[in-house]
């Protein structure tokens, strides 16, 4: 496949080539569970969702692993502050996380490794470490020595030699180095802790992934994925641990840009956020999707409600699209009308460059905006020819515009921005939003409504008429009457 990912090891984009012909094996580095879940979580998760859907979609089979990152000082903090245990915090918030990232129609990756279950891989991660001279012990402390490891710096274009203590470095005397970095840690009082050839203590954060990664992926394996706050210092350190364990780690790493607020990047520490939940609560799923992918994965993306409207107006003139069209596809083409040359040719063309910009866009590093782009630009095209005041529904032109439609699902559904149950789950139902009533019985109610108002127009009654209408507009349905018979438009919610 022709597809190019910015790889940050590099600092340019680079042909993507697999470890494995036909298999892309992928680690992502995953929430940290000690509190809501909140659109700083749920943009790589889409993001990743994303990759992985269209992958997929290009005949790859694709492996990917996402860590839980239970073992951390954040966590013991609101553990102890809470009166329970590390683990019962974590699996709490992470059930949140798992409840919203079903939500949002992401779908779960292959691994959820959490660090807690996987001590004896990173205690002897550590002991191999230390034999081959890239670690040392001080006192139950286990540091890794970077001058030990001649690339260190690369990921983040950082130079050790002007790595000095401070900002971003812990400070500790006893180190050789001041960018070494703790790979394991001695016990503390009220934190969790677990016996090693050391002592009692802790891991790292740094050599959890780097564990993690190695025992489900294996060395050398195709993309890694994590925030761009994450590039200094836990990529780079994971990257030279891991690397002077087994000689190869990830190829190619791949950073997302963080979500930021009106004052600022958006973090659980900051106090800034807006959880998940209560955007859910006032947005579809699809909705926040379409939000999320609108600007490059790269690219910082600026929450605000302004926004979130904008991308609403704008997933509900596709989904009304679609759905006029579907309605239109369901009535008897009319089989003595002849093709209309010039209308087939613009529907055919519209679904060629739907299918070639839309690969070309993501296989561009990513690039969902311009995949959304494709996707929007094909309906424009669709409803240029079937809003002609002269359009005819033909038989021929009913296959290349049902063929047309099932493009646009397909692509709408890599980027999960399509309903999960389709157009009909966004028809109200009669017994109330959470009414198990039948849709297939809600459909023909409605069909039988449209077609009384169109004996009421042919017989002039037309305060019938615009009594129908006014009363579907109520329950968010919009009737427009065309040439070809009266079209249904989904309202807001």
């Amino acid at each position: 496949m022709s597809l190019r990912v910015f790889n940050t090891l590099s600092g340019r984009k680079e042909r993507f080539e697999t470890r494995d012909p036909g298999r892309v094996s992928i680690y992502i580095c995953g929430v940290t569970p000690y509190s809501s879940t909140h659109l700083g979580h749920a943009r790589p998760s889409v993001f990743w969702d994303t990759v992985i859907r269209y992958l997929r979609y290009r005949g790859l089979d694709v492996r990917a692993v996402q860590n839980v990152t239970d073992v951390n000082e954040k966590v013991a903090a609101r553990a102890a502050l809470e009166g329970i245990s590390e683990r019962a915090l974590a699996e709490r918030y992470h059930r949140e996380y798992d409840d919203i990232m079903e939500a949002l129609g992401v779908r779960p990756v292959d691994e959820y490794p959490w660090v807690s279950d996987h001590m004896d891989e990173i205690i002897q991660m550590i002991v191999e470490l230390q034999q081959k001279g890239h670690a040392y012990e001080v006192e139950g402390d286990v540091y890794f020595s970077v001058t030990t490891f001649p690339a260190y710096g690369r990921l983040s274009g950082q130079c050790l030699d002007d790595l000095m203590a401070g900002a971003r470095i812990e400070v500790d005397q006893r180190k050789k180095h001041p960018a070494d970095f703790a790979l394991w840690k001695s016990a503390h009082e009220g934190m969790d802790s677990w016996n090693s050839p050391w002592g009692p203590g802790r891991p790292g954060w740094h050599i959890e992934c780097s564990a993690m990664a190695v025992k489900y992926l294996g060395s050398g394996f195709d993309m890694h994925g994590g925030g761009t706050d994450l590039v200094f210092p836990h990529h780079e350190n994971e990257r030279a641990q891991s690397e002077a364990f087994c000689g190869d780690f990830a190829r190619y790493w791949i950073h997302h840009g963080m979500v930021t607020g009106e004052d600022g990047k958006m973090s659980k520490s900051l106090g800034n956020f807006v959880t998940a939940g209560e955007i859910l609560e006032a947005f579809r799923p699809e909705v926040v999707r379409q939000f999320l992918l609108s600007a490059h994965y790269s690219k910082p993306l600026t929450y605000s409600e302004k926004r979130l409207k904008e991308a609403d107006r704008a997933w509900h003139r596709l989904v009304n699209s679609l759905s006029a069209l579907r309605q239109m596809l369901r009535r008897e083409p009319k089989s003595d009308v002849i093709l209309a040359d010039q209308e087939a040719g613009l529907l055919q063309e519209a679904g060629e460059n739907l299918q070639r910009d839309f690969c070309a866009a993501m296989d561009d590093d990513f690039n969902t905006p311009r995949a959304m782009a494709a996707i929007f630009e094909a309906v424009r095209s669709v409803n240029a020819v079937i809003n002609a005041p002269d359009f005819v529904l033909s038989a021929p032109l009913f296959g290349v515009l049902d063929d047309l439609a099932d493009q646009v699902e397909v692509c709408a559904g890599i980027l999960g921005i399509w309903p999960r149950e389709g157009i009909e789950s966004l028809m109200p139902r009669s017994g109330g939003v959470d009414s198990p009533v039948d849709r297939d019985l809600d459909e023909a109610l409605l069909d039988i409504l449209i077609a009384v108002r169109e004996q009421a127009r042919e017989k002039k009654l037309w305060d019938m008429s615009d009594l129908i209408r006014d009363q579907l507009a109520d329950l968010g349905l919009q009737l427009e009457d065309t040439s070809e018979g009266t079209r249904i438009k989904r309202g807001d919610r």
